[in-house]
């Protein structure tokens, strides 16, 4: 059995801090064979640099996955041409730097991992994702011959994530949904046995608006006016899910939901 770890949204300073600090141990006590993590909120809560992408990855995340926040920080634009680990989604033009997927070797075989966005209510507006990820993993299945493929689909609407995991259905081991920061409980295995999870959640502040200062944002809803969103300090939840994978056929076995709180205080 081949066991996944993926990681939501890291948020800023306080969420990649709890990450690094703590991604050791629980791989370790959660016998984790390979780890994911959505790192596209990790510089300042907007982007990713290639320091911050480094000290992951040897922090221990083998895959970092991101989303319509991967190019707010202007020096990540070069570094996903030299690391393949770095993905960005899958269904931006032909011509785009960096790759939407990546096939790494593990002591259990080959994983693959698809970053693919979705198009309803979230900008830029890509390309359709459906058969764009569609056809990848035909290529991946039959070119590549890998039979454990996890897709962390960064998308707005609960709709657009679960439609994306019933087309996968069968065909990969896992979907997780990202970008709401809001960890939803519907963690299932669909007949076909792909396990899927409408969003992660995010590895940020808890005492906070995803991820950010409670204040700046409702003076916002309150008034409209533009504000600064810091993000907040204090407890950080690490969340995400677990997913077991028979790695002879890449069907699912298990999924559940991960979640920790890490007290900075004290960790």
């Amino acid at each position: 059995m081949l066991r996944i770890l993926f990681l939501g949204d890291i948020v800023g300073e306080p969420g990649r801090k709890a990450v690094i600090g703590n991604i050791a141990a629980i791989k370790a006590e959660e016998e984790i064979d390979f780890i994911v993590a959505n790192g596209e909120n990790s510089a300042g809560g907007r982007g990713i640099t290639p320091k911050i992408a480094i000290d992951l990855m040897r922090a221990g995340i083998a895959v970092i996955t991101s989303g319509d926040h991967i190019w707010d920080q202007k020096e990540i634009v070069e570094f996903v041409d030299l690391e393949p680990r770095v993905l960005r989604p899958i269904n931006y033009p032909e011509g785009t730097p960096g790759s939407g997927s990546i096939v790494l070797e593990t002591a259990k075989g080959n994983v693959a991992v698809v970053n693919a966005q979705g198009r309803s209510f979230i900008q830029p507006p890509l390309e359709n994702p459906f058969p764009i990820v569609e056809a990848e993993v035909e290529r991946l299945r039959e070119e590549e011959d890998v039979q454990v493929i996890l897709i962390d689909f960064h998308a707005e609407t609960t709709s657009e994530k679960i439609g994306m995991g019933r087309a996968m259905d069968g065909l990969v081991s896992a979907v997780i949904g990202t970008h709401t920061h809001v960890q939803t409980a519907d963690e299932t295995i669909f007949p076909g046995g792909t396990a899927f999870l409408t969003d992660a959640g995010m590895c940020g502040p808890v005492d906070s608006i995803l991820g950010r200062e409670i204040e700046p944002i409702l003076e916002r809803f309150r008034t409209s006016m533009p504000q600064r969103f810091p993000v907040a300090r204090g407890i950080v939840g690490l969340r995400g899910a677990v997913i077991d994978v028979d790695e002879t056929n890449g069907k699912a076995v298990k999924i559940r939901r991960f979640f920790r709180d890490i007290d900075p205080e004290t960790a």
